[in-house]
């Protein structure tokens, strides 16, 4: 694999090392590594190990800044032929994003701190997945940065043992007793609670004499502060015992000669690499209980916690392992331990390349299918085909349905779930629309197929942030797409029209028949329900669909021809069912009254759109307008009599293996309007080629 990582710059530091170290053990398993920052002292280090390095300024808070390096960022990812990019700071992570996004490949992210809630830190919770080196780190990301739980990896940052020389306290004893603090020179460290709590500690012993070692430097915007610091230890009295040392590159050797390490930290520490580093040396540890020093920590057992901002309290603790060797080689020994099995580099780098593979290999796709009934039950021979091109486990297919059209996905085998979008209430209006692209964008899918093809669709899949967007080119908002077809003009039915959009991924068709899936307690359901309208065994079940949608009255068949089938169906015998909406009932009873004798089964409104695929099953013949249950009955395999009017079958129905399509070739149709004062092309559709039709279909 090739690995780019992006941090601010690459001097002394526990990011920075962790880095240098990530890029040695990927070229020691033959990977190759790349690394972008401002430079630092660890350039030639880093070069030196056979990684390449490319300075910029990627640790400038500028938006010119940011923008003006993501293009430079893009180039390099696709010269390098990079296969994931790994940010590990704010503003390499806002660059890397971007530059991902016009390049398409795959980004993460790793949490080196426990940002503030501001805007500028939500890049962190960005990429595909989120790497994070402690419990505390992963709990904000999820709870303060809405990252789903899904997306973080927990990987505790790990040090190269080998680097270090275990030196247990027992070892160690001499006339000199080097109390240190190693990090950056800035308050939430918590120098001044440490050096309050020294100045008791000098105070306690004459014998062993007791050094300050004060490691680290203040950044250019903090010199204030270490003045402050050089200040207080004249103040408290232990200038003559205190160093400032400054950076410290060889932190190995620093190590070898402290006797005990202090981490006084008064906020929340993303994880505390220099603690992990001591339990490598042997080196005991006091330290606060915060953030992530309490995942390395374990009071009494590897080493002693207390409570922030208490000096008092810090100053027991330190007396405490000055005065009992045998406490702080007990401590120090588990740490060591603990160290080799939890936080050591090799376990780190393999957790850390699992994560780069999975990046890499798996791929999110959403499928947007948002209207009607039959709408979403035309698309399941696309996202059964869908599915054979992009096999799970590595691609994870998901589809984003409208509340009336949901259940037609509730068992589909060839989906990892679906969402829905009430576009008609909840989810309503400009508000609605972001508040579910923020949801989408939470998911970090790689590529959207919009189904839907209308202006809300199109700008849904913009607003989702998703980086590969595959439509129709048809003047609906669809310049927002950056993978688009035209549309032919010519009739087409919604299957093909449909793997128009797939092509564009290599998916071709095989099988052009839709499927349901109806579950064994929707099957149980239907049979219970047949068996109270006493349906015998040999009875012929002819199904009729009475009505379409409300909008489309043009669609529905005229009631005079519905009552005349019927009683022709009843005089021979048959058994006949009445599907449809609640909005149908009146009229099924109506009919019902037409044919007492016949014993109707009135299913109007009684059944979920699965246990209607269970009815419909059950027919020996179906017969119905352009409507949802027409759709049903194609994928159920039932055959089928379909009456068109104002709507073109070319463009409506899917490949069929066992139906007859009526439509009368009038010069005004098919029109398309939902409204028509006269309906002549339903009524001329007469109940007499209706049966004979069904006699047809019976006979085959």
């Amino acid at each position: 694999m090739r690995i780019l990582q992006i941090l601010p710059e690459l001097d002394v530091g526990g990011v920075e090392t962790g880095t240098v170290d990530m890029a040695k053990y990927l070229i020691r398993l033959g990977h190759q590594a790349v690394v972008v920052s401002a430079g630092g002292v660890l350039v030639k280090e880093l070069e030196s190990l056979g990684a390449k390095h490319y300075t910029l300024p990627v640790n400038k808070k500028s938006f010119f800044n940011i923008r003006a390096l993501i293009p430079q960022v893009e180039r390099i990812i696709k010269n390098e032929n990079i296969d994931v990019v790994h940010a590990r700071s704010r503003v390499p992570a806002w660059i890397g994003f971007f530059a991902t996004r016009r390049a398409n490949r795959p980004f993460i992210t790793t949490c080196h701190g426990y940002y503030s809630r501001h805007f500028f830190s939500r890049a962190m919770g960005w990429g595909k997945l989120i790497i994070c080196p402690s419990e505390v780190i992963a709990h904000h990301m999820v709870e303060n940065f809405g990252v789903p739980h899904e997306r973080i990896r927990l990987i505790p940052r790990g040090v190269d043992i080998e680097r270090f020389q275990f030196i247990p306290p027992d070892k160690k004893i001499s006339t000199v007793f080097n109390v240190g603090i190693i990090g950056r020179l800035t308050p939430i460290k918590g120098h001044t609670y440490f050096l309050k709590a020294m100045a008791k500690v000098v105070r306690s012993f004459n014998r062993p004499k007791i050094k300050i070692w004060i490691v680290g430097d203040a950044s250019n915007s903090n010199r204030e502060y270490k003045e402050e610091l050089r200040v207080m230890v004249r103040r408290l009295g232990i200038e003559h015992c205190t160093e400032f040392l400054g950076t410290q590159r060889d932190i190995p050797t620093v190590l070898s000669h402290l006797n005990l390490l202090v981490c006084p930290s008064i906020t929340h520490e993303a994880f505390g690499r220099v603690l992990v580093e001591a339990g490598a040396s042997g080196v005991p540890v006091v330290a606060t209980y915060v953030g992530g020093i309490r995942d390395i920590v374990e009071h009494e057992k590897n080493g002693l916690l207390v409570a922030p901002c208490d000096p008092e309290s810090l100053a027991q603790a330190i007396i405490r392992l000055v005065k009992d060797v045998n406490l702080a080689t007990q401590l120090a020994q588990n740490a060591y331990k603990k160290t080799k099995e939890e936080f050591n580099v090799n376990l780190m780098v393999s957790r850390t390349l699992d994560v780069y593979k999975e990046a890499a290999s798996n791929f999110k796709i959403l499928v947007i299918k948002l209207s009607s009934l039959g709408d979403a039950i035309l698309s399941t021979a696309a996202i059964r085909e869908l599915r054979k091109k992009f096999p799970a486990p590595n691609y994870k297919i998901k589809v984003l349905a409208g509340k009336d059209s949901k259940d037609v996905f509730r068992n589909c085998p060839y989906i990892d779930g679906y969402t829905t979008y009430d576009y008609k209430d909840r989810d309503g209006g400009i508000k609605g629309l972001f508040k579910v692209a923020k949801e989408l964008r939470r998911e970090n899918f790689n590529g959207v197929i919009d189904f839907q093809n209308n202006r809300r669709s199109h700008l849904l899949s913009w607003l989702s942030m998703i980086p590969n967007r595959f439509g129709y080119d048809n003047r609906k908002l669809s310049f927002l797409l950056n993978y688009r077809v035209k549309d032919s003009g010519q009739p087409m039915d919604p299957v093909t029209h449909q793997f128009k959009v797939l092509n564009m991924l290599g998916v071709t068709i095989e099988d052009p028949y839709l499927e349901m899936w109806p579950s064994r307690q929707d099957e149980k359901a239907i049979a219970d329900f047949l068996e109270k309208q006493w349906l015998k065994k040999d009875e012929t079940l002819i199904g009729i669909n009475l009505g379409a949608s409300l909008r489309w009255r043009t669609k529905v068949w005229p009631q005079e021809h519905l009552i005349e089938l019927c009683v022709t169906l009843a005089k021979k015998g048959f058994r006949v069912l009445f599907t449809g909406t609640e909005a149908d009932l009146e009229k099924a009873e109506t009919l019902a009254q037409s044919m007492k004798e016949a014993r109707p089964i009135i299913a109007c409104g009684k059944t979920t759109v699965n246990e209607l695929a269970c009815l419909i099953r059950r027919c020996s013949i179906f017969i119905s307008g352009d409507s949802a249950p027409l759709h049903v009955a194609v994928a159920v395999g039932t055959p089928f009599i379909a009456l068109f009017g104002p709507t073109d079958p070319k463009r409506h129905i899917a490949p069929f293996k066992k139906g007859i399509i009526l439509q009368k070739n009038l010069d005004c149709g098919p029109c398309y309007k939902p409204k028509c004062k006269t309906g002549e092309c339903m009524q001329q559709i007469r109940p007499g080629e209706v049966i004979a039709k069904i006699e047809e279909l019976l006979k085959a």
